[in-house]
């Protein structure tokens, strides 16, 4: 069986950096067991599909072990697919997903997602995997939202240097783990952990910034946040290809 497949470097101008994708075009949709195997022996934190619906596509996401409900860099990566060598005349591309309608345009210099803003909330009782699975400094936060825990730390300095017990955050799929505090030299810094679905850690998440986003913005309102560069949260939070 022969795939057209491309692989893409997303979130970057350069090659080999940000986050790779494999993007398979298909004419119809093959079994998932099929796509699955694909994914796996891709070995990439994401192998999107996409199939052509009347003037859309709908798209699909699937990691190395699982279907993935939402995913940014592999959207973004199938879009830059479809606008720059497929179909170059396009504009704008809409893919329906299981999160819903996801649109990506093109501008200047790049291309522009249309994310949906997914806000987190506390978790009363964060789970014993997790405590577990990042030793070290105690977190500020703990918040979640369907299928992430997102951990907020005091420093950036605690980001960098958490190393995690992958096995124990295995533990809590279907949920992946964030880990977020304010940054030095940008408004915020992440790092994205997600063993049960085999990316031990994802070099960029668009799909968590969902997340993050709201709860920095929310987090720049309150009296007692005083980071330097609170008023551009949103800003430096977009998807460029």
């Amino acid at each position: 069986m022969a795939l057209p497949m491309f692989h893409i470097d997303a979130f970057t101008d350069q090659p080999f950096h940000g986050n790779p994708a494999a993007v398979c075009p298909l004419a119809k949709w093959l079994d998932d067991e099929t796509l699955q195997a694909v994914a796996l022996e891709n070995n990439l934190s994401e192998t999107a599909y996409f199939v052509a619906e009347n003037e859309d596509y709908r798209l699909r996401w699937f990691t190395p072990k699982y279907e993935a409900n939402l995913c940014g860099h592999a959207t973004l990566a199938s879009a830059f697919v479809l606008m720059t060598i497929l179909e170059p005349q396009r504009g704008v591309v809409r893919f329906m997903t299981r999160s819903g309608m996801l649109t990506v345009r093109r501008e200047p210099d790049f291309f522009a997602m249309d994310f949906p803003a997914l806000p987190p909330w506390i978790c009363a009782t964060p789970p014993a995997g997790l405590k577990e699975g990042l030793p070290g400094p105690s977190p500020v936060s703990v918040q979640q939202i369907k299928d992430d825990y997102l951990v907020i730390y005091e420093s950036e300095q605690d980001v960098r240097q958490l190393a995690p017990n992958l096995a124990l955050l295995e533990s809590l799929h279907p949920a992946g783990v964030a880990i977020t505090a304010p940054g030095t030299h940008a408004d915020f810094v992440c790092r994205y952990f997600a063993p049960s679905y085999g990316i031990p850690e994802d070099p960029v998440t668009g799909s968590t910034h969902c997340s993050l986003v709201p709860y920095w913005r929310n987090a720049s309102a309150e009296p007692s946040f005083t980071h330097s560069r609170s008023r551009n949260v949103e800003e430096n939070c977009g998807a460029n290809s």
